[in-house]
């Protein structure tokens, strides 16, 4: 049998009966037909809520692009730039309420900054000062737990949390000011490993009350993911028996709208959802890579027509919103930016051996070798400068 021909991803320029938009490209109102379900939800925001929306994502595009220079400039291991997937980002972050637990990836930078957490701990965990970045049970991180660099297996701790909400009665009670949900973040490219299968079982077969937030950015480092899937990345969770929603991830009004309802429904008792949140990854996968090996500029113009902020920018000066808004925006990111660089400059070096201090929670004799093997050694060299 032939197999068929590759099928688009790009269904946030298509005409796909089920996507989820709200607003075109062009900044204008244009709800697809999938969109009706969830305009009562975006009418009732107001216009501060709106303006909150653009500046999250304004704001946090700054500070993207100053860490980034900070790597090139060798203050940071790595980055990895979240440049063109602000709004699915903000919407669904958002979209969550106090109580509830994100679960990130390892680029979704607005996420945790929304939720509390210091852009200087993110920060730290790419300079490679920290295990982890910061308390994810500290009452001010809201809720926000570690950065995730293995790909997938958030998914695993994010199931896992959920099932022990279930266990402990903190969701399905139909209280919304009391149950809690959980919402976790991955990408097109984590959605090919096993730890993300297994979730999905788990989570459908004990009813979790979980969101599974797929954001395709197209790219799983080099790989484009009309590789990596021959349909609808959406589509699987109906093999676990998983609703799901596939929202334009561009539009950060139907982020919102789509996340909203979905965990709603499973902090309500409904079980997991999934939603594919269809966008693109502007920069690199992470400093270490140069996209431009193995995609064209042709492209990457043909996604920056469609960019999250111009997009609501547009909308906002179609609703009237001010110069003044959007300069006082402007001057947020650049001081939110210089903060970080003047911050990230004036860290200080941690002893190397504090590698070793937390790996057991108890003395181990063989790594207690390893951390007097590495004292020895950086000791040799003090003595050779003697």
């Amino acid at each position: 049998m032939t197999a068929p021909d590759t099928v688009t991803h790009d269904a946030s320029n298509s005409d796909d009966p089920h996507l989820v938009r709200v607003i075109a490209a062009d900044g204008s109102f244009a709800p697809t037909p999938a969109a009706e379900p969830y305009l009562e939800a975006i009418a009732a925001l107001s216009d501060a809520e709106l303006e909150t929306f653009y500046r999250d994502m304004a704001v946090i595009r700054a500070f993207d692009r100053q860490a980034t220079n900070l790597q090139r400039q060798g203050q940071l291991a790595l980055w990895p730039p979240s440049y063109g997937q602000e709004a699915a980002q903000v919407g669904s972050a958002r979209a969550a309420r106090a109580q509830d637990h994100l679960f990130p990836s390892y680029r979704e930078h607005v996420v945790a900054t929304i939720r509390g957490v210091d852009p200087i701990d993110i920060i730290r965990l790419m300079k490679g000062l920290t295990h982890g970045g910061w308390n994810p049970y500290d009452p001010k991180n809201g809720n926000t737990h570690l950065y995730t660099l293995v790909l997938g297996s958030q998914t695993l701790h994010a199931t896992g949390f959920a099932m022990g909400l279930s266990l402990d009665g903190k969701s399905g009670s139909g209280d919304p000011e009391r149950d809690e949900a959980v919402i976790v973040y991955y990408g097109d490219g984590a959605s090919s490993q096993g730890d993300v299968h297994e979730a999905m079982v788990f989570a459908a077969s004990f009813q979790t009350p979980e969101v599974f937030f797929l954001q395709n950015n197209q790219w799983a480092i080099s790989v484009p993911v009309r590789t990596q899937s021959r349909g609808p990345l959406h589509l699987r969770a109906a093999g676990y028996g998983m609703p799901s929603i596939h929202v334009d991830g561009n539009d950060v009004l139907a982020s919102y709208a789509v996340t909203r309802r979905a965990l709603d429904e499973a902090r309500a008792g409904g079980g997991p959802r999934a939603i594919e949140a269809t966008t693109y990854r502007m920069g690199a996968h992470t400093t270490s890579d140069d996209p431009t090996k193995y995609r064209t500029s042709e492209e990457e113009q043909s996604w920056a027509l469609r960019d999250p902020i111009e997009r609501m920018r547009a909308f906002l000066r179609g609703r009237g919103a001010s110069d003044e808004f959007f300069a006082d925006v402007d001057a947020e990111g650049a001081a939110v930016a210089e903060d970080a660089r003047a911050r990230t400059v004036a860290l200080e070096s941690i002893p190397s051996d504090v590698i070793f201090d937390h790996v057991y929670s108890e003395e181990h004799p063989l790594v207690a070798e390893q951390k007097q093997w590495l004292a020895d050694y950086e000791a040799s060299f003090e003595e050779g400068r003697a």
